[in-house]
């Protein structure tokens, strides 16, 4: 690793105490350190300074810190620079939206010195382990003309290792935090769920002595029924049992993203394992539905899912998770991108949607999912292009050019499959994975 006394680390943070707390902490480290105490301030440091390391605050006075993150992702000069987002908010579509704007991690407050230096740390490496591999490729293209088929498989092999480095860390910053959340979650439910079930029994029980009552000793003293008529008696009766069932629809449902959560979050990595491929499927669905839902721009994406019958497939969960995130959400930015221009009642007459087909290929030896969607497509030219490294036709800030390359090498080099793309201008694009149904597993 580079020298921490190089490294330089702008923070910023409008709170002094947090401040002078996180200051503290990374001096230990001997890093040079800048500071900001707004966005706008932080920006123009970063593009002066060009800073290793941004630690940046997510509530903030005038430019809040998703804004910032998303001005400094845009910009040319310092878009390559990793973000770290520092907040105290617990809530997953926040973190989540931080880390489709181009952060890399989250640090919570209150902050611990020890996981502050370790994150810090981490991502410095990163920094410079791809610095490294940006300079070596850069040489390395330099003299591919002059060189033999040895040195482009040598540069092929240089790219496949940082598709797995920008993998492994995007999935485990992401499977953490949403792990941590499923487990937040299922402590609280059960309790929840448990009690529940003693009050649904309580509250049966206690209806039917007030019925016996009533029949016992119909004749009620005037305070009795004067107090029956406030409260609406007959009404609480009627509707008690009622809540009490709806109380429990909730909490299934509570529990059934608890699990949905975890599923996408798996990480055995090491050794493929039997996976329901429709349950990767729903837990993607689960975690994109804020990008499904209306919006004052468009009516809400419909998902259409024809699911055939697939066995327990062997394969890398995780990493099929991720690759039904990438191809879905590039589905939602396609027709993002083509309801620009429409109003709203014109989309709710022709809807976008996108759908899902699952079934067994034609020898019954492979499954077949297929995610189409009716979005803006894509010339010729481009779908040959779309799964180079580093190839994107979305603006700076929206789009890497890793994924698509991330979601190939995923299924042709890890689970001996196939992916491929076919599109039409205006006519949408559909993805079509093809994976055996026993694996080999591989490096």
């Amino acid at each position: 690793m580079t020298d921490s006394t190089d490294d330089t680390i702008l923070i910023v943070e409008d709170n002094r105490s947090n401040l002078s707390l996180i200051a503290d902490t990374i001096a230990n480290v001997g890093c040079q350190i800048a500071i900001a105490t707004n966005g706008i301030e932080a920006i123009a440091q970063a593009e002066a300074l060009k800073p290793d390391l941004i630690l940046l605050d997510i509530v903030m006075p005038k430019m809040d810190g998703f804004e910032t993150c998303r001005r400094l992702k845009q910009n040319p000069s310092t878009c390559n620079i990793p973000v770290i987002l520092m907040t105290a908010l617990d809530d997953t579509a926040d973190k989540v939206k931080g880390l489709s704007l181009g952060a890399v991690d989250y640090i919570t407050k209150p902050f611990q010195p020890e996981e502050v230096l370790a994150r810090v740390n981490v991502h410095l490496k990163i920094r410079y382990l791809t610095q490294q591999l940006a300079d070596r490729n850069f040489q390395l293209e330099q003299r591919v003309t002059e060189r033999t088929q040895e040195l482009t498989e040598a540069l092929d092999n240089l790219r496949k290792f940082q598709l797995q480095l920008v993998q492994s860390e995007k999935m485990s910053t992401l499977g953490q935090l949403v792990a941590g959340v499923a487990h937040e979650i299922n402590n609280p439910i059960g309790f929840i769920e448990a009690n529940l079930s003693h009050a649904s029994i309580y509250v049966f029980d206690l209806l039917k002595h007030l019925q016996m009552y009533q029949q016992m000793f119909p004749e009620a003293p005037p305070d009795l029924d004067h107090h029956a008529e406030d409260i609406d008696l007959e009404y609480l009766m009627e509707d008690l049992p009622q809540l009490i069932a709806s109380m429990r629809v909730g909490t299934e449902r509570i529990r059934n993203i608890s699990q949905s959560l975890r599923t996408f979050s798996r990480s055995d990595d090491n050794n493929a394992v039997l996976f329901d491929l429709h349950q990767g499927i729903e837990s993607t669905l689960l975690i994109l539905q804020h990008r499904l839902k209306a919006n004052r721009d468009r009516p809400a994406i419909m998902v259409i899912k024809e699911y055939g019958y697939l066995p327990p497939i062997r394969c890398y969960p995780s990493q099929m998770n991720q690759v039904f995130m990438n191809l879905i959400t590039n589905g939602i930015d396609a027709i993002e991108y083509a309801s620009e221009g429409s109003s709203y009642e014109d989309l709710e007459t022709d809807p976008h949607s996108i759908k899902i087909t699952t079934e067994l290929g034609e020898d019954g030896t492979s499954a077949v999912i297929r995610i189409e969607d009716n979005g803006i497509g894509m010339t010729a030219q481009v779908q040959e292009k779309i799964f180079d490294y580093l190839f994107t036709t979305k603006s700076i800030g929206k789009g890497t050019g890793i994924g698509l390359a991330i979601s190939r090498h995923i299924i042709e080099e890890k689970h001996r499959g196939k992916l491929t793309c076919t599109s039409q201008i205006d006519s949408g694009a559909r993805f079509t994975i093809t994976i055996p149904l026993v694996t080999e597993d591989s490096d």
